[in-house]
């Protein structure tokens, strides 16, 4: 059975006046456009030049089902099944933290001191979205990541399958590393940084579906992945080799302090889109 594209304006307006007890009106209409482009590869001005466009049966039951996900405040890309991110488009699942738009001034920083060639390790990779977009950028170099979660290395795998990027994706820790034993030029990670008390900030669709491993940290320990894997990239970088973070505005000098006091020189303070400060860089310093 098909219906006419009126139909789905009715069930357009009957989403919209339900999911903005949830979110602002502007954003709850993007949402449900983008289920309905997503479903039925129809945008909203193609609903407007197209009345007589037919939809099927089938099609409006995945439309509900979408719909009750995103009222179970379910990100929109856990949904989707997929998230943007450096202009690639990257599979994610629960199982993985949606890649931030921030996090891409990361990417640029890193293109902006490296070569070409050489070794790049990241180091809680997710759904790969850093390690395959420095690939896409440098088809010589060789990139390997590392994820203590097995179904992060899975979604990682997918998406350098997906991309056509070839990294090597190993499921490791980093506290207990068994495969990351080689050299690097450049040593790069996003990891856990929100404390524990600002969960209370946090909006509903991040507490109840992205990965709580991948997020938080003690209040009492909030620097413990930033010390370790700064005395991991001590051992394994080359010389003049470089270490990239992402990290939480209120410990900057905190993290600077830190590295500087491992064996880094060089280390600034980078700001993201919105002016915080993000992203650290660090070089480790030369052995006489």
């Amino acid at each position: 059975m098909q219906y006419r594209s009126n139909l789905l304006k009715e069930i357009k307006a009957e989403f919209l006046a339900q999911l903005t007890t949830l979110y602002e009106q502007n954003e709850a209409n993007t949402l449900i456009n983008m289920l309905i482009e997503h479903h039925l590869g129809l945008s909203q001005t193609g609903m407007a030049l197209n009345p007589d466009l037919r939809i099927s049966e089938s099609e409006i039951l995945k439309l509900h089902f979408a719909f009750k996900r995103l009222m179970n405040e379910e990100p929109i890309q856990y949904v989707l099944g997929e998230a943007t991110f450096f202009g690639l488009t990257f599979h994610v699942n629960p199982a993985v933290l949606i890649p931030r738009q921030e996090t891409e001034s990361l990417i640029l920083l890193i293109l902006e001191h490296v070569e070409n060639k050489g070794n790049v390790l990241d180091i809680g990779t997710g759904s790969g979205c850093i390690a395959i977009s420095l690939k896409s950028q440098l088809a010589n170099v060789n990139v390997m990541a590392i994820d203590i979660s097995e179904e992060a290395i899975k979604v990682a795998q997918i998406n350098s399958k997906n991309l056509n990027l070839d990294v090597t994706f190993v499921q490791d820790d980093i506290f207990k590393p068994s495969f990351i034993d080689g050299k690097y030029d450049i040593i790069v990670s996003n990891p856990p940084y929100v404390t524990n008390s600002e969960k209370q900030l946090m909006n509903n669709n991040v507490l109840l579906w992205e990965p709580q491993l991948a997020l938080y940290v003690s209040d009492d320990s909030p620097l413990i992945y930033y010390n370790r894997i700064a005395v991991f990239s001590q051992e394994h970088l080359n010389q003049n080799g470089l270490l990239f973070f992402e990290i939480n505005e209120k410990f900057g000098d905190l993290t600077k302090q830190l590295l500087e006091e491992t064996g880094f020189d060089e280390v600034s303070i980078h700001k993201d889109l919105n002016g915080k400060d993000r992203f650290i860089k660090a070089r480790v310093r030369t052995k006489n």
